[in-house]
């Protein structure tokens, strides 16, 4: 999860103070790195790709299923092995033969897995992705006790609700202030807390997360949460839900944690050069909403089933740091801004690059950016297109500064600038080369939700490269539509069964009206094709059809491509589906919307059974796929 550093956290009062000075040197250092790297050319197709796991803690007796504090003391143990052999590496020289990397995530319950090395630009490498996955997840288990299990799923159905904690502990923590999590629930790295703390300090109050609850049909009418202690008055926040943040008809929540909990699948690319990294970051944001509503896997929240299908809209209120004069809900008096959205979201400003496919009118969001830092650049040869960006990224402040990284010398540092680029989260992230490093320009997708077996988590991730390789050995394909469908997109692919139900703003392969190039498609007639645009799979299938590849390792590949076709179309279902079917079908379910503590075991322990192969999924995983 972004920037990690260690040391001495400052408090609000004091960051705000310094975030001026932060981000002048950012850009300072972002310009080192852009001198240093802006002719780099011909660096591989290196990939890899992130998991987020949950560590759960099973009481068969009294069947109960509780997020485990454990995780963080797991992840503790999987990187001494890690660092030992990177210390090793780096006395003798020697290249370090890890199988996995490990890192910490916002919920001290999460442990964060990638492959030991980047995956290299072989198609053959590929068909090593499940593998290595599988492999993560059975370092893991062999650490896990006997009541425990890890999960890869979108949302914990009971974070927040109940007996959800083992061990307990009372919602009464400084830093979020929740009525319902406990700051036990953070990891314990500074970072984590201060991000939580800084937030709330920063907005002047809570953050506000309202998603529409599912009515089933003895729900009531309106929906007002029984759940929420509105008469609480440990802290000045507690009011804020009685007088109006939580909002009726929806699930309330109102901590950092309920967003940065979540789980999710990130696939990072290394681009041959600068101009490259831009093409793919440009093209692959338009198709990061169909690709969501494929891996949808987060339908319950706080207890209860929601009428939506994923988390992204969570995390987006979760880290909604904006105060109240930049939401617009008053007069700017304090503040530089008035800002649309969070700071997670989808992007804002398409970059361009040389294949001459972009056009201004597709920047059709009146952007926000700060003048003065876009002047600076551009007076430093950085393009327009490109200076907006970074300008429009550095309208917001650092939220955790390191009193011990003020200083830096910003020829070989990128702390000041990866303080506010990684707190910027958005579908798709442009990644410059770290200084003094044979990393280069990448791109990260972001929008993935994690997929519970690592058959899916490896299909989605394979199909997401080889789209990313057609579209830089085809550079006249063009997906640009205006960045404000995009938005638009993104809200649709939120709802309750949006991959067969919804119709995704999306670019016409030969448009007939070239005012007209771009028509509201299902995500089947996006990804497998139609009449009016070409589809995603036929692309892959395109480049796959112009490359050698072996026989055994295309129809291993076909099997991934396949189970894409298969969600888009509806024939397999997505997980958010299954789990709200399994909920929906529980002898003990009310039709309240209530996910019990009973149901919220008994769907733990049969995902825990689908995950490791002891019950056939063909429904979740199309026929013939076994984990």
């Amino acid at each position: 999860m972004g920037l990690l550093s260690l040391g001495t956290p400052l408090p609000w009062e004091q960051a705000k103070e310094l975030a001026h000075e932060v981000r002048q040197h950012g850009i300072e250092q972002f310009l080192h790195i852009w001198r240093n790297t802006k002719n780099r050319q011909k660096d591989r197709l290196l990939w890899g790709d992130e998991i987020e796991y949950m560590l759960i803690s099973l009481d068969r007796k009294n069947r109960r299923a509780r997020l485990s504090q454990r995780g963080h003391e797991l992840l503790n143990t999987l990187q001494i092995e890690e660092n030992e052999m990177l210390n090793l590496a780096n006395q003798t020289g020697e290249k370090p033969d890890l199988e996995a990397l490990w890192r910490p995530e916002f919920g001290r319950y999460m442990i964060e897995g990638t492959p030991g090395h980047p995956y290299n630009s072989s198609v053959f490498d590929l068909t090593t992705v499940e593998a290595n996955m599988k492999r993560r997840r059975e370092i893991v288990a062999s650490l896990m006790r006997e009541d425990e299990m890890i999960l890869s799923i979108g949302s914990y159905p009971q974070l927040g609700s109940g007996d959800f904690l083992e061990p307990p502990h009372k919602a009464n923590g400084q830093f979020s202030r929740s009525l319902f999590l406990p700051d036990e629930v953070i990891n314990p790295h500074p970072r984590f807390r201060t991000l939580a703390g800084n937030i709330r300090e920063r907005r002047g109050s809570k953050v506000r997360i309202n998603m529409p609850v599912f009515h089933d049909l003895n729900t009531p009418r309106p929906f007002i949460d029984p759940s929420i202690p509105y008469d609480r008055s440990l802290f000045p926040g507690d009011k804020e839900a009685k007088e109006g943040a939580a909002l009726p008809d929806h699930i309330y929540m109102d901590a950092m944690g309920f967003g940065m909990g979540c789980c999710c699948l990130q696939i990072t690319l290394q681009a041959p050069n600068v101009d490259q990294a831009r093409r793919l970051y440009d093209q692959l944001a338009t198709v990061g909403a169909v690709m969501m509503s494929l891996s949808a896997s987060s339908p319950i929240f706080r207890g209860y089933l929601a009428d939506v299908d994923c988390r992204w809209n969570v995390i987006a209120a979760a880290v909604d740091d904006r105060t109240a004069e930049e939401r617009g809900e008053r007069p700017l008096a304090k503040d530089r801004f008035a800002i649309p959205k969070s700071r997670y979201g989808t992007i804002d400003t398409f970059l361009g690059s040389d294949d001459g496919l972009f056009k201004p009118e597709y920047n059709d969001l009146k952007l926000v950016y700060d003048h003065e830092i876009y002047r600076h650049l551009v007076n430093n040869d950085i393009d327009e297109l490109l200076a907006k960006h970074i300008a429009h990224l550095f309208i917001r402040d650092p939220l955790v500064i390191f009193e011990e990284l003020l200083d830096q010398d910003d020829s070989v540092s990128a702390d000041h600038f990866e303080n506010i680029q990684s707190t910027n989260w958005q579908n798709v992230r442009f990644k410059p080369p770290p200084p003094n490093s044979p990393i280069g320009w990448r791109v990260e997708f972001r929008p993935l939700e994690v997929q519970l077996t690592e058959f899916e988590n490896a299909a989605f991730s394979v199909f997401t490269v080889l789209l990313a390789r057609a579209l830089l050995a085809f550079p006249d394909i063009n997906l640009y539509i205006p960045v404000t469908k995009m938005d638009i997109n993104m809200q649709r692919a939120h709802n309750r069964d949006a991959v067969i139900n919804e119709r995704f703003y999306f670019r016409r392969s030969s448009p007939v009206d070239v005012e007209n190039t771009v028509a509201e498609l299902t995500a089947n007639e996006i990804i497998n094709g139609s009449a009016e645009f070409i589809g995603l799979v036929p692309i892959v299938q395109m480049y796959l059809d112009s490359i050698n590849v072996d026989e055994n390792v295309r129809r291993q590949i076909e099997r991934y491509i396949l189970f894409v076709r298969g969600r888009a179309n509806g024939s397999i279902m997505t997980a958010a589906a299954w789990i709200r079917i399994f909920v929906r079908n529980h002898p003990e379910y009310k039709f309240d919307s209530v996910v019990s503590s009973e149901i919220n075991y008994d769907l733990a322990v049969v995902l825990d059974d689908i995950a490791n192969g002891r019950r056939p999924a063909p429904e979740l995983l199309g026929a013939g796929n076994t984990v």
